[in-house]
Parts: structure tokens; C-alpha cells; sequence
């Protein structure tokens, strides 16, 4: 059975989990624990928790539970003083509280949920994603980091702080996968983020597994400004020390609505400009065709263009079993 490993974090893993759960593999997610935006920022501020937001998209994303749990686990509050929390958020601030350890607490939430394959945290380190800008300005936090859509000037250097010690469950995985999958999902806060953790670059660069890396539909406002695939990848370089084995990227029309609708936050979409023999290219259609309407209760801004679960399914297995 293939051993499969996906890192990243957010809406992006969650796609890729949802479609590759329904096959016989060996699956795992190495999630990143930098998010401090919206309902997560706030129980790490109030409570002094560890960023839950992407480690429940995770568990949703392989959970094989009744429907009910998974709709729980989504739910966000729309009135009172929980107001744009979400359920499984104060699930696992409240289990992080009462475990013994913060693992107790995954595995808990791992049998309630049914989930089919590991879900690890990339370090259990409280700690902060600091940008810096090559116009000078810096920037503390995830989740500013993120909400950072006025900014042009481009990322100079992203670093934790403090740093932060690798989970020694996520080393483990990640040397002994068959297949390792980046992103899709923000290059810096999601993504990269990860890589930044002691010894995580270390482990990447000493496995044997084969690396996919899923290129973003459209660029990232304050992340990504103007960016072409070719510079998502060396970014990536950058920070990983080596380039992926195999690059996805979508080929698939996007509707002239949504391109609009991105056009009002300086985004667009990534352009294929690859030109590399150390590196496979596949460009399929990857898009889902449906449109993500927003939560009215949730504050932060979110894509309503994604990756569809069962096409990147079909790309991956081929891969896998080429």
C-alpha cells in the first residue's frame, strides 16, 4: 500500500484528502500550526491554545463518520458572543485543556471522527509566522499576513518566531512516504510555513519519497502579487532546497465571473511559464466548477476557486501507480 503524505494546511489539503480517502492507501497530512486568523486567533489569544482551524479542516477532510459529525464539525456560530467560531474549533481548544497531551487530544478527536489515516501536527510549538517585506515593512502573524491585501511589494524573507520544534511523528512520516503532496494553498501562510519548522527541510531533503507539488489556481494578494508559476517554484526552492519530482498545474477554463471577482483583490490567474527537464510538468483540468459562496459569518476572506477532489484524485493515483 502506498505510504502518502500530504503537507500543507487549510482548504487546499482538505481537497486533496477528501479525494484520496476513497482509495487503499497509507494516507497522512502534515498540517500546518502557524494559523492565528479569524475563530483560531482568537482562542490562541483568549485561551493560549494551539491553532486548531486546519487541523479540523484535516480530520473533516478523513473523516468517515456519519454526516451529522462532519456538518457539526464545520458548523460556525452565527449570533452571540461565539459569533464566527466554529464547532470543532472549541472541540479541540477544550480537549487540548483536558488532555493529557496534545497527541490525546488528536487521537480523541481522530475516534470521534472516524478518520481514515494520520493526522500530525508539524510541531507543538506556540508560535508566530513573521513576514518581511522588500519595501521594509514587517509583519507578525498568520493571520495579518493573510489579510494583507493592500500590500505589493514582494516577500523578502518569512520566518517562525519563536522557532519551533518538529513534532518528531511528522520527521517519521515524512521519511518513510512513497509520495509526498505540497499544497495547493497559499505559498507562504500555508505552505512554506511548514518548512520553516527545525528539521523538517532536513527530513524533506533526506526522504526517498517522490514530491508532487500542486501549483494555486490564482495568485495570493500580499503573498504572491503578479507571480507566475516559475516563481511559486522558486520561492518554494527557496525554502525546501530542492525541487519537487512532479508539478501540477490546472489547464481547465476559469469562468470570466471569477476571474472579476479575484481581479478586485489584485488577483490572477497563475500562468504556466515552466521551461525545466528536472521536473515532470502535468497540466489537466483541475478546477471544480463550482463556485464556494462565503460564509456570512466567518471574518476572513476565502477563495471561492478550488481545486476539484476527484479530478486531482485521478492525476495523483496515476502517479502513484504509474
Amino acid at each position: 500500500m502506498r505510504k502518502v503524505t500530504v503537507i500543507g494546511g487549510g482548504t487546499g489539503s482538505f481537497v486533496v484528502l477528501s479525494g484520496l480517502k476513497k482509495h487503499p492507501l497509507d494516507l497522512g497530512v502534515i498540517v500546518s500550526m502557524a494559523d492565528s486568523g479569524g475563530s483560531t486567533g482568537k482562542l490562541r489569544d483568549q485561551l493560549g491554545v494551539l491553532p486548531p482551524g486546519d487541523l479540523r479542516q484535516c480530520l473533516v477532510a478523513l473523516s468517515d463518520a456519519p454526516l451529522l459529525w462532519r456538518k457539526l464539525f464545520i458548523y460556525r456560530f452565527e449570533r452571540g458572543e461565539l459569533k464566527g467560531h466554529n464547532f470543532g474549533n472549541l472541540f479541540l481548544a477544550a480537549l487540548e485543556k483536558v488532555s493529557a497531551d496534545y497527541n490525546e487530544a488528536i487521537e480523541t478527536t481522530s475516534y470521534v471522527l472516524k478518520t481514515k489515516g494520520e493526522v500530525i501536527p508539524v510541531t507543538l510549538t506556540k508560535t508566530n509566522l513573521v513576514a518581511q517585506y522588500e519595501n521594509g515593512k514587517v509583519v507578525k502573524g498568520e493571520g495579518l499576513i493573510d489579510e494583507n491585501q493592500a500590500e505589493r511589494s514582494k516577500i523578502k524573507n518569512i520566518y517562525l518566531e519563536p522557532k519551533a520544534e518538529a513534532n518528531p511523528k511528522a520527521i517519521k512520516r515524512i521519511l518513510e512516504s512513497d509520495y509526498i503532496i505540497i499544497g495547493p494553498g497559499d505559498l507562504y501562510t500555508s505552505i512554506i510555513a511548514v518548512f520553516l519548522v527545525d528539521r523538517i527541510k532536513k527530513a524533506v531533503l533526506r526522504t526517498k519519497a517522490k514530491i508532487i507539488y500542486f501549483l494555486n489556481l490564482m495568485t495570493k494578494s500580499g503573498q504572491t502579487v503578479n507571480y507566475q508559476a516559475s516563481d511559486h517554484l522558486n520561492d518554494l526552492n527557496k525554502y525546501l532546497g530542492r525541487f519537487p519530482d512532479y508539478i501540477l498545474i490546472n489547464n481547465g477554463h476559469l469562468p470570466k465571473d471569477i476571474i472579476d471577482f479575484y481581479k478586485k483583490y489584485n488577483e490572477i490567474k497563475v500562468v504556466n511559464d515552466l521551461k525545466n527537464d528536472c521536473y515532470k510538468i502535468i497540466e489537466k483540468d483541475l478546477v471544480d466548477n463550482k463556485k464556494f459562496e462565503k460564509n456570512p459569518n466567518d471574518v476572513l476572506y476565502r477563495s471561492i476557486l478550488r481545486h476539484d477532489s476527484r479530478k486531482a484524485a485521478e492525476v495523483l493515483l496515476k502517479i502513484f501507480y504509474a
